[in-house]
């Protein structure tokens, strides 16, 4: 039997959606790095890198962690606005592709780490409004990651004094869940307006990073599974003008894993409270962070049960208030269904914590077990205690 709540991660989906970038950029100067913030499950990063994705890491460990899944040191990325000297030092040691750099304070810091050459990019912040959720918008000014514009050519004036720097590349990133292409147009004419003043300079880099962010459809994940990267990778085919010999990097973390995660809970109680029907399931805030942290949307789906129409507010069992999945309009729910709570693939797992000190949420993935295979089981169990 296998203990809810779980993490079901359908692979042949996750290999269509790889496919699927894959055809979007092939015949261009692009490379893809996934971002391991989204999901760091160690199968899911074998598979991602067999696939021949670099890697894009936020911290020391994850850089530890791309490295042992099998990405390529030479196609590892380290971002992040508050690099510690060990992760800085865990970056220089394992001859990884850049340094993404947010600040002139940073470019100090490591050219006193490095005892060799090292590549570093310098992050921009473009001040461009990505029209998405305020909490994951990092590319305005308001912001705290990233070199203000203006403040370029002092960044590379202060990486011009240390021999042991290797100024290769320039990084930007707007935010996360992005589902207007017009924000990466404007990037796109931003970075081309850098570059002129650059050649003008006579300084040709040999890369550009323009960062990820592009979104999942979490209203209708049935119907459209994969992200559009059509669309995506047309507006930098279209407005980024690319320098020859020039490589264009994307970090794409929630587009990738996104729809192919799905968290599985079962229904503890379903209670009848003054106004509203409860669905109380054995899956809560520490499982799936998400709705608690932005009171973001899921959809929920009873797999069990294909009976009836009603709305229930589907909630978790912490003692918290914000312990809660927002409604849903289920079929016929009772103690000991299934729910299945879509685009968990993303910022679910790996946001997931211990608090009540509940025990972590596993992973099954689709070459183990079909979900029909488990609710088949469970309802075998069911037949057998109603006979005892």
């Amino acid at each position: 039997m296998i203990n809810t709540p779980f993490y079901y991660y359908d692979l042949n989906l996750l290999d269509k959606t790889l496919q699927s970038i894959d055809t979007n950029i092939k015949g261009n100067p692009f490379k893809v790095h996934y971002a391991l913030k989204a999901n760091a499950e160690e199968k899911i990063l074998k598979i991602i890198s067999d696939h021949g994705f670099g890697a894009d890491c936020v911290s020391g460990n994850e850089i530890n962690k791309a490295l042992e899944c099998g990405f390529n040191h030479n196609e590892v990325v380290l971002a992040g606005v508050g690099k510690s000297d060990n992760e800085i030092r865990t970056a220089i040691d394992n001859n990884i592709h850049s340094i993404n750099c947010e600040s002139i304070e940073e470019i100090r810091v490591i050219a006193e780490i490095a005892q060799k050459e090292v590549n570093i990019a310098l992050r921009i912040n473009p001040n461009i409004n990505a029209n998405t959720h305020p909490s994951i918008t990092t590319g305005t000014s308001k912001d705290k990651f990233g070199i203000p514009t203006q403040n370029l050519w002092e960044a590379i004036e202060e990486i011009k004094k240390y021999p042991n720097l290797n100024f290769i590349g320039l990084h930007f990133h707007l935010g996360s869940q992005i589902t207007d292409m017009l924000p990466f147009k404007k990037l796109s004419d931003e970075v081309n307006s850098i570059q002129s003043y650059l050649i003008s300079k006579e300084i040709k880099l040999p890369h550009l990073n323009m960062g990820g962010g592009i979104g999942i459809d979490y209203n209708s994940p049935k119907d459209n599974p994969i992200p559009n990267f059509e669309d995506y990778f047309n507006v930098f085919k279209t407005h980024l003008n690319v320098l020859e010999n020039q490589t264009v990097h994307f970090e794409l973390g929630r587009s990738i894993i996104g729809q192919s995660g799905s968290l599985i809970s079962k229904v503890l109680y379903v209670k009848n409270g003054a106004n509203i029907k409860f669905a109380i399931i054995d899956a809560g805030m520490t499982d799936l962070i998400r709705p608690a942290l932005y009171n973001s949307f899921h959809a929920i789906e009873n797999i069990s049960s294909d009976r009836g129409n009603e709305t229930y507010q589907v909630v978790g069992p912490i003692c918290e208030s914000t312990d809660t999945f927002g409604n849903a309009l289920l079929t016929d729910t009772n103690r000991g269904d299934y729910l299945k709570i879509f685009s968990a693939g993303a910022y679910g797992q790996v946001l997931s914590s211990n608090y009540n000190l509940r025990d972590s949420p596993k992973s099954i993935y689709s070459d183990q077990y079909q979900l029909d295979e488990i609710l088949l089981e469970q309802n075998e169990r069911k037949s057998k205690n109603k006979h005892m």
